[in-house]
């Protein structure tokens, strides 16, 4: 199943992203006589998105496919939802990218820090460079959507706390973090330093979430990518870690690291692109 949110009479609100195209959930319960919350944020808080699956499995694709549906490229797309609870990042999370910043092979433990709601934006809209940061890098990343909280959970069982899968971009101004290891923090936190894409799209799509390819686009050139593969922690064991650091609850976020970081400026495009998903991209300003 694959969610959009996409701004629509007005509101930014869920919709299903489907093979003839967008159905917002509105327009759902207006001529299903469905009774779903239309904020994908509000869907999670409020333990209907497993519902809405079940829906879907059992004869909601049939009734989707024979509504009317907005063209793709005739809505505007927009951040899954603006205010999540937590967005956690995971740094050097591939060897090469491990060997890159820190000139070794990675830790024992995943390294993790936390990005402010502050700096979200979503597809379309603008990052914006700081005065004074000095260079800032862009970094493609596949982003895990936590559909049930969980605290203490093994790496086993991991998986079952999963809403879906969407794109992101993590910024960070790299002369900030250079200077001292210390600073990460705060070379990650500036405003518009996080960009999460607008579609969501649910574990059953990926099963084969192993070979998932993650890139990083820089104007329309793949700089960077890699397979989920390749990451050295795994999204399972990602989630079972942290849920022993801190209870994870419904729309929390965790960006599971990058394939490869690329130099932004001013005038650029960047993109995340990761198959399944609708393309995050991204334009560089002062």
């Amino acid at each position: 199943m694959k969610l959009v949110t996409v701004e629509h009479d007005g509101q930014e609100q869920a919709a299903f992203l489907t093979d003839h195209g967008v159905i917002p959930l509105t327009q759902l319960n207006e001529e299903a006589n469905t009774y779903w919350d239309t904020d994908l944020f509000t869907l999670l808080q409020n333990k209907q998105l497993k519902n809405l699956r079940d829906w879907y499995a059992s004869g909601g694709q049939e009734i989707l496919s024979a509504l009317s549906a907005l063209s793709v490229n005739d809505v505007s797309h927009r951040v899954l939802y603006r205010q999540p609870g937590k967005m956690i990042g995971v740094g050097m999370n591939y060897l090469a990218k491990a060997i890159e910043l820190s000139g070794r092979p990675p830790e024992d433990e995943p390294v993790i820090f936390l990005k402010p709601d502050t700096s979200l934006i979503g597809s379309g809209e603008a990052i914006r460079l700081p005065d004074g940061a000095g260079q800032v890098t862009a970094e493609a990343e596949l982003a895990i959507v936590i559909g049930q909280t969980c605290r203490n959970v093994s790496e086993d069982d991991a998986m079952n706390y999963v809403a879906g899968y969407t794109t992101s971009l993590d910024m960070t101004a790299k002369e900030i973090h250079a200077r001292n290891p210390r600073f990460m923090q705060r070379a990650k936190s500036f405003d518009t330093f996080l960009s999460l894409g607008s579609s969501l799209s649910t574990p059953d799509e990926y099963i084969d979430l192993p070979n998932l390819k993650v890139e990083t686009v820089l104007n329309g050139e793949v700089i960077h990518y890699n397979t989920v593969s390749q990451m050295i922690f795994s999204p399972a064991h990602l989630i079972s870690f942290l849920s022993h650091v801190m209870t994870l609850h419904p729309g929390d976020i965790i960006l599971t690291g990058t394939p490869g970081s690329v130099v932004i400026d001013a005038g650029d495009e960047v993109e995340c692109r990761i198959t399944g998903l609708k393309t995050l991209s991204n334009s560089v300003e002062n």
